[in-house]
Order: structure tokens, then sequence, then C-alpha cells
């Protein structure tokens, strides 16, 4: 398991083909990468904080989970934080599993509790002002599944 909570870009291309590398016993890797949206095109950039040591250790907590229920044969999870631009990665999980449904499903398990649950605080910052970005009934709700 990896896990990194950093202000700096990461290549995704080198991240995924590093983890796929270094996993042995799988038959699947997952990944997926959240980019800052820009959904109105009027995004200056998202900030992001977080508490260090607090975030990394529920952040591990979650992944541990995902390890232990889908048998994972490994797991990486990056998230940034600082000042992010529109179409910038923000983050990114990759899980290797025997079997893809697991592979897949711990994944969508640690993008969903990152979405919501992760202590991460991220102001939106546009032409009209900033705005702290509240939490969706979307987010929570596929929280349920889990």
């Amino acid at each position: 398991m990896r896990l990194s909570v950093q202000a700096e870009p990461f290549d995704l291309g080198a991240e995924a083909n590093a983890f796929a590398a270094g996993v042995t016993g799988a038959g699947a890797v997952v990944t997926f990468t959240g980019i800052v949206r820009d959904n109105a095109g009027t995004l200056s950039a998202m900030e992001i904080e977080h508490y260090p040591g607090m975030t990394e250790r529920a952040i591990a907590a979650i992944t541990e989970q995902a390890i232990a229920r889908w048998s994972l044969a490994d797991a990486l999870v990056i998230h940034r934080y600082g000042r992010l631009a529109g179409g910038e990665p923000i983050m990114m999980v990759a899980t290797a599993a025997s079997h893809r449904a697991d592979a897949f499903d711990a994944a969508e398990f640690l993008m969903d509790y990152l979405k919501s649950r992760a202590p991460f605080w991220k102001k939106e910052i546009g032409a009209d002002g900033a705005e702290w970005v509240a939490a969706k009934d979307t987010d929570e709700a596929a929280l349920t599944r889990w």
C-alpha cells in the first residue's frame, strides 16, 4: 500500500506503470484519476486544505479496510492539496486484485470515501470570488452501498 498527500503534480502514466509493475499475483489492475472540473468555464483555481498527519491516517485506515474487504494485492492513493487549476489531476486511486470485480469495487469504494469523507476542504476561486465546496447529496448517497 502506498499513500501520498502532496502538493506536487504527479505523472498518471508513470504512477500507473510503477504500480502495475510492482504487483504480483493479481489478475486485474484498476486506476482512476480525478480532475479539477471547470464546468462553467469560470474557475480560476481550486484550493485544497488538509491537516497533515490526520489526513494520511484517515486515508490509510480506509485503504486498509479496502485491502482486507476485497483481498487486494495492493492499493495506491495519491491526493493533492494546495492551489490547482482546472484540468489538473487532483487524485489517483489504483487497486490490484485477483479478479476485476474486486479491483473495480475497491477502487470505487476508495473514490467514494475520498470524495465525501476524507478530511480535505476545497474552495473554488473564480471571477466572482471564492466559495467553499459543499457536500453533495449524491456523494453521500454513494456511500450507502458500502
